[in-house]
C-alpha cells in the first residue's frame, strides 16, 4: 500500500483498532493541513524574492492530494489569497478608503482561480488510491487545463500567482524548453510520481540559487526609478518636467543613449509635452521611453512613448490595464465610455532596430502578455510601473521578481523603471 503525503494510508479501516479516530476526523485534519500548507506556499512563493518563486510550484501537489472538491477549492483559495495578500491594502491606498473595498475585490479576484481549480479537480480512481494502478493521466491533464485557462483570457486576466512564473528560476536560459520542463514538473506533482518530481525540481532550484546572477542591463540602456508618489503623472507643471529632463540629461554623461522612465511619467500625452522634451533633448543622442496616457472621448490608452530629437511617437499601447481601477469594460458595453482600453494581443515594437518586449505594471503579474512577447523573439524586456499605491505591500517586489524570472528563462537583458 502506498502512503499518501501525510504518511497515512488512505484505505486504512478505522474499525481495525479500538479507539482509533474515525476516517472523517482524519480527513478533516488532513484537509486543514493541506489548506495551511497551501497558504504557506502562496505566502512564501510570492514574497517578492525571485529565488523564492519555486515554492509556488508546490501548489499542485496540495491540490492533487485533496480528497474532495470542497477541499480542493479551499486549498486553491488559501494559496491565491496568500499570494495576493497585498491587494486589500493597495486598494485602500489607491482610493484613500478603509480596507473593506479592497477585501471585497480581493475575494472577488480569487473567484476565477478557485472556480477553475475546483472544476478541474477529480477524484482518484479507487485502484490508484490503493496503489494498484499506474498514476492516471486524467488528473495531470485536468491540471494542465487549469494552467492554460489561468494563463489566457478571460480567466487569465486575473491569473496572478501562476506557478509557471518560476520557470526562469529553475531553468535559466532554457527558453521555451524551460517552460515545457517546468510544466512537466508541475504535472508530475499531481501524480504518484510527485516525490521524484519534487526531488528533481529541488535540485534545479538549489543549483540555480548557487549560480544566481541578476539579468544584466543592455549596453547603452538604463532605467530610472523615481520616488515621487502619487504626484507622478498628476503634477504636469513645467518645473516637474524640468526635474525629469535634468535627470535624463545626467544619464548622457554616463554614456547612456536610451533612458526608460516609469509608467505614467508624462501624465496626458500632448503635442506640447512632445515639443518641450524634443527641444530640451537637443544636443544629445538620447532616446527617452516613458509612460503616458492618450485620452479621447471613448476612454484612454495607457502607453509607452519614445522621444528623441528626431521624433516623438507612441511606442506601445498596454495590452492589459489593471482591472476595475483602470480597465472598466462595462462602461463601453453600456455606452458610457471611459476607462482604459485593453489591447489584448498588441504587436511587439521596434526601436532603432531593437525589438522590445514591453510590460507595463499589471502585465508583469499575468502570463499571456509575457509569452506573447516571447513568441516574437525580442532583444530586450522593458518593464515599467507606477507603484506608489502599493506602499506597505510586496506588490512591486513581486512584479520585479516575476519579470526577472522571465528574463532569466529566455536569457534576455531587462530594463526596469518604477515609481514608488
Amino acid at each position: 500500500m502506498t502512503p499518501d503525503i501525510l504518511g497515512q494510508s488512505p484505505t486504512r479501516d478505522s474499525s481495525a483498532s479500538p479507539g482509533r479516530s474515525s476516517p472523517s476526523v482524519r480527513d478533516r485534519f488532513r484537509s486543514i493541513l493541506l489548506i495551511l500548507a497551501a497558504v504557506a506556499c502562496g505566502w512564501t512563493g510570492w514574497s517578492g524574492y525571485a529565488l523564492a518563486l519555486p515554492v509556488a510550484m508546490i501548489f499542485p501537489l496540495f491540490w492533487a492530494q485533496s480528497r474532495s472538491r470542497l477541499t480542493a477549492a479551499a486549498v486553491s483559495a488559501g494559496y491565491f489569497l496568500a499570494a495576493s495578500r497585498g491587494l486589500p491594502q493597495g486598494v485602500a491606498n489607491f482610493y484613500a478608503e478603509d480596507l473593506w473595498p479592497g477585501l471585497l475585490l480581493w475575494l472577488a479576484a480569487s473567484a476565477s482561480f478557485v472556480v477553475v481549480h475546483a472544476a478541474a479537480w477529480s477524484r482518484q480512481p479507487e485502484e490508484v488510491r490503493k496503489g494498484q494502478g499506474f498514476p492516471e493521466a486524467g488528473r495531470a491533464l485536468r491540471y494542465l487545463l487549469a494552467l492554460v485557462l489561468m494563463a489566457l483570457p478571460p480567466f487569465g486576466i486575473v491569473g496572478w500567482a501562476h506557478p509557471l512564473t518560476a520557470a526562469g528560476i529553475l531553468f535559466p536560459g532554457w527558453g521555451w524548453w524551460g517552460a515545457i520542463a517546468a510544466t512537466a514538473g508541475l504535472l508530475a506533482l499531481t501524480t504518484r510520481l510527485w516525490p521524484a518530481a519534487a526531488i528533481i525540481l529541488t535540485g534545479f532550484w538549489l543549483w540555480s540559487a548557487a549560480t544566481w546572477t541578476v539579468p544584466v542591463l543592455p549596453q547603452g540602456w538604463d532605467g530610472v526609478d523615481l520616488e515621487m508618489g502619487e504626484s507622478l503623472g498628476r503634477d504636469t507643471s513645467l518645473p516637474r518636467h524640468r526635474v525629469l529632463i535634468a535627470t535624463v540629461r545626467g544619464k548622457a554623461k554616463d554614456g547612456i543613449r536610451t533612458v526608460v522612465l516609469p509608467e505614467n511619467t508624462f501624465g496626458f500625452w500632448t503635442p506640447t509635452v512632445a515639443r518641450l522634451w524634443q527641444e530640451e533633448l537637443r544636443g544629445t543622442d538620447i532616446t527617452v521611453i516613458a509612460g503616458a496616457a492618450v485620452i479621447d472621448a471613448q476612454g484612454y490608452d495607457n502607453v509607452m512613448v519614445a522621444i528623441s530629437t528626431e521624433e516623438a511617437r507612441i511606442l506601445y499601447r498596454e495590452r492589459m490595464p489593471v482591472p476595475v481601477s483602470m480597465w472598466q469594460p462595462w462602461k463601453a458595453w453600456t455606452g458610457q465610455g471611459g476607462g482604459a482600453r485593453a489591447h489584448l494581443f498588441a504587436n511587439p515594437v521596434d526601436l532603432d532596430g531593437t525589438r522590445i518586449a514591453p510590460l507595463i505594471c499589471y502585465e508583469q503579474l499575468i502570463l499571456w502578455p509575457v509569452l506573447q512577447s516571447m513568441l516574437h523573439k525580442p532583444d530586450i524586456i522593458v518593464a515599467t510601473g507606477n507603484g506608489w499605491w502599493t506602499s506597505g505591500t510586496p506588490i512591486v517586489a513581486i512584479q520585479k521578481a516575476s519579470v526577472t524570472s522571465w528574463a532569466r528563462l529566455f536569457g534576455l537583458p531587462i530594463v526596469i523603471a518604477f515609481n514608488t
